[in-house]
């Protein structure tokens, strides 16, 4: 597969388009950021064990019945997905009290939360990606009914699936962000599940093993992602070749 011109280049990946028109590439570069673009830093090795984790969660979830733009691993930092029409929604579930959702009620962080809560926010660096609901999707034209239906039944669906996947591991998926896309009429999972965009700790200890490491500036941060990559059996053997 030839890698054509970039389409996209984010906070933390690049896209590009292939000689066939239905697939990109997808390539996890070592970048981090954290607060809009205000603490940014080049980590060794990020990118390879995002691209290896997000390979091994996604085919996870597609064996649970969940769609996915997942392709294959075509490098040690790059992959090949299907091309989606992406839907500017990020569909985030909490199953324990932590983050922003502490700042803006005023909860103690690690409360379990029973049900666990879901909350749209608009895909919008500028706007600072602000949270919204059914009405404004509804009323704005960002995605249809069903399509809003479709999206929060495959998260649900993943949070059993991706819960269940970290406990056996003795890990707590405490919350996470899922975008989706249209793809020939079939809502799918689209871009990525990797620590940066998700929340897990140790059960046992509560010792944060995702981004938060960076976002605070607790050290270890990818030693944390590899930690959990370890843990779930994903291969890691070529990371530093």
């Amino acid at each position: 597969m030839q890698i054509g011109k970039e389409l996209y280049s984010g906070k933390a990946k690049s896209v590009f388009e292939t000689d066939d028109p239905d697939r990109l590439i997808l390539r996890f570069r070592d970048d981090t950021s954290a607060f809009d673009g205000e603490k940014v830093a080049q980590l060794a090795r990020k990118g390879t064990v995002n691209n290896k984790f997000n390979a091994f969660i996604m085919q996870r979830l597609e064996d649970a019945g969940i769609p996915t733009h997942f392709d294959e691993l075509l490098s040690k930092n790059e992959s090949v997905v299907k091309r989606l029409e992406m839907i500017p929604l990020e569909c985030v579930v909490r199953n324990i009290a932590a983050g922003s959702l502490c700042k803006r009620l005023g909860v103690q962080e690690g409360m379990d939360l029973d049900p666990p809560t879901f909350e749209f926010f608009l895909k919008n660096d500028e706007l600072h990606d602000p949270m919204i609901n059914d009405y404004h999707i509804r009323s704005f034209g960002w995605a249809t009914d069903e399509e809003v239906a479709q999206m929060k039944k495959l998260t649900f669906e993943a949070n059993d699936a991706l819960k269940a996947i970290f406990q056996a591991e003795g890990m707590l998926l405490v919350d996470y962000k899922l975008e989706f896309g249209r793809y020939h009429g079939r809502v799918l999972l689209g871009d990525e599940f990797t620590p940066d965009g998700c929340r897990l700790w140790d059960a046992d200890t509560r010792k944060k093993l995702d981004k938060d490491r960076f976002r605070q500036g607790l050290g270890g941060v990818v030693e944390a992602y590899e930690e959990v990559a370890r843990r779930l059996g994903v291969d890691l053997s070529d990371v530093n070749a």
